[in-house]
């Protein structure tokens, strides 16, 4: 090989290193304690802070779980949380980890939520149901079964959002994209969201009707990293939104062309996690009720 060859390929390689790490450190996440960010809302004897609050424990028993909520409320971002979800046989135990604009005292069935919910179970595999809530009562839930055991070690759960689109991350992977489709007439969130984990219990869709195992109690779920990517909002006054959506922005980097759709290498993996592991959608139930139904673009 030539000596031209060779500076020729040190060159690209160059540029791709730089690429590569100007784009992979936008999304570091430094160590924070919980709270710096968050604070517990209720279920206080069931909360349990660790590692000089970089981890918290939430538990749930027969007689009351627990839950946190962000101190802040954001217009935009891309939000992470490390999560573990409880050993055991936990059917009809739901660890949960979303966004809500219920903080701005909208009435439920007209606010805006974005959901992970971690179904229990008693084995492989483990259910996620992810749903959305557009100024209405949300029955728009997908659930797909996940490839690992969630209750074995931490992973990576991500919610992005911006003026796009809203996109659900396992580990660094799509597996879910809810467009922004205000043009057809559907709802997209608009106003400011708190962040918010909880471990509760249902004996109805969540477990099948079947009875919760209390003799397995407590239930403990695991939460990891407080940091929080947003742009903070004051939830009390109303606000022009353009600042948080802008795309000029550096600060706000999750509006960027990197973050406007998925590339192509995402969309191939996108499929493919949801041809092997998607298992109910509502577009294929009643997805005569929902427009963005009609406009799927991956």
């Amino acid at each position: 090989m030539s000596v031209f060859s060779s500076s020729y390929l040190l060159f690209f390689f160059l540029v791709f290193l730089f690429v590569y790490v100007r784009l992979s450190t936008s999304e570091i996440n430094p160590i924070v304690s919980f709270d710096q960010n968050y604070h517990n809302t209720w279920g206080f004897q069931h909360f349990y802070p660790t590692n000089n609050g970089t981890e918290v424990q939430l538990s749930i028993d027969q007689y009351s779980g627990s839950g946190f909520m962000s101190k802040h409320a954001y217009g935009s971002g891309l939000f992470a949380m490390k999560i573990k979800i409880p050993k055991k046989d936990s059917l009809g135990i739901i660890t949960a980890l979303y966004l809500t604009s219920l903080q701005n005292n909208d009435p439920f069935g007209n606010h805006y939520e974005v959901d992970f919910e971690f179904l229990g179970g008693n084995g492989m595999p483990y259910t996620l149901q992810t749903n959305v809530f557009a100024k209405d009562s949300g029955g728009r839930e997908e659930r797909i079964n996940l490839w690992f055991d969630p209750t074995a070690d931490f992973h990576t759960y991500k919610l992005l959002w911006n003026r796009h689109h809203i996109v659900f991350y396992v580990d660094k992977i799509p597996i879910r994209v809810f467009e922004n489709n205000t043009r057809i007439g559907v709802n997209y969130p608009s106003q400011a969201m708190s962040i918010v984990g909880s471990i509760w219990s249902d004996t109805t869709w969540a477990s099948h009707g079947q009875p919760i195992n209390w003799t397995e109690a407590p239930f403990v779920a695991y939460f990891q990293g407080f940091n929080i990517n947003g742009c903070l909002e004051n939830i009390n006054i109303k606000t022009d939104p353009s600042e948080c959506n802008s795309i000029k922005s550096t600060h706000y980097w999750w509006n960027g062309p990197r973050y406007m759709a998925l590339d192509y290498t995402q969309t191939l993996i996108y499929k493919n996690v949801r041809r092997k592991h998607l298992t109910y959608s509502y577009c294929d139930d009643r997805g005569y009720l929902h427009p963005e139904c009609q406009m799927k673009k991956y």
